[in-house]
């Protein structure tokens, strides 16, 4: 997996400031780009937004768009908190998808940088897909969302595979009220409906140039992406409130030797993340070693950060742009 990291944080200012850049050196409109041997061809690029309530399916729907998992999945809510932007790069098009952190009431000061994140991207991006969850009721959270976002939308109506017809249509229908230019059901388990939807958002995408160089899918460090494997791991180990309690972050990296911390908030908490003499950590180790090259030597140290899930101060030392 190839990482690079954009011209800045801000997607709109990004767009201008990355177009300003190609066109410098290119015909206006035209990438000369790699994966067109040479070639000029015309370019659509853009931003696409994916937003919705948590557990919608949005990190599932990015991870099968882009063909490979980049975007950590989990039953638990607000499973992701960062901004990801996953690069889908073809001959014709390049379209940059923000994955953001489901929007649900906060309980917390991290979660309401979470809603903050997802409303940043609502605003910023070229196009919004509202994510909706066909196995959920479509209600009040999605309704709040959608009265929040461009009406040039598009929903997309998720986790087809675990529905019937009729009750994907019946989903479809409440969704209309939302007056969305398109409608979308896809499962991102299958895949099915999805590679009309891309057609869909490429042609919805204002002409332009490659946005990142071609060979980019994510946009985060390799040591971000071992944090999250790791995190992504424990979440599907952990029960009740801890998942939300945690944290991982890698502090030390001096291949072979790679040192990822796991935080939680109370010193009973840490006998759970460990595991009956060290069980738990063995079985996340072993499993995000399975993604990692040949060779790499995974150290998991857990510790407490008291509350850090209320507390500014930690809240930034892990990672989150906290305003």
């Amino acid at each position: 997996m190839t990482v690079s990291h954009p011209q800045t944080t801000d997607l709109r200012s990004g767009t201008i400031k990355a177009r300003t850049t190609i066109a410098s050196t290119t015909t206006a409109g035209i990438t000369d780009s790699p994966v067109n041997n040479g070639s000029a061809v015309a370019c659509r690029s853009g931003f696409v937004g994916l937003v919705g309530r948590a557990n919608a399916g949005k990190s599932t729907l990015l991870n099968q768009v882009l063909g490979q998992h980049v975007s950590v999945v989990s039953d638990k809510a607000q499973t992701t908190r960062s901004q990801l932007r996953g690069v889908l790069t073809r001959p014709d098009a390049q379209i940059v998808f923000v994955d953001t952190p489901g929007m649900q009431r906060p309980r917390d000061l991290l979660g309401s940088y979470l809603n903050a994140e997802a409303a940043d991207v609502a605003h910023s991006a070229d196009l919004v897909c509202l994510v909706i969850d066909a196995s959920a009721q479509v209600g009040g959270g999605d309704s709040f969302i959608a009265s929040r976002i461009p009406s040039d939308s598009v929903a997309v109506i998720t986790k087809s595979d675990l529905v019937s017809s009729k009750m994907m249509l019946s989903q479809l229908a409440k969704a209309g009220q939302f007056g969305f230019d398109a409608y979308f059901p896809v499962s991102g388990v299958t895949g099915e409906g999805v590679d009309v939807l891309v057609e869909y958002l490429v042609h919805r995408m204002p002409l332009g140039a490659y946005l990142y160089p071609a060979e980019t899918v994510v946009d985060k460090s390799d040591a971000f992406r071992i944090a999250e494997l790791v995190r992504e791991q424990l979440l599907a180990m952990a029960k009740h409130e801890l998942p939300y309690s945690i944290a991982t972050q890698v502090t030390e990296w001096r291949w072979p030797y790679i040192r990822c911390e796991i935080y939680v908030e109370r010193e009973s908490q840490k006998p759970i993340v460990i595991g009956k003499g060290g069980s738990v950590l063995k079985s996340v180790g072993k499993s995000v070693r399975r993604e990692l090259d040949d060779g790499a030597y995974l150290d998991l140290v857990v510790k407490v950060r008291k509350d850090w899930r209320q507390r500014a101060a930690d809240i930034r030392r892990l990672g989150f742009n906290l305003r």
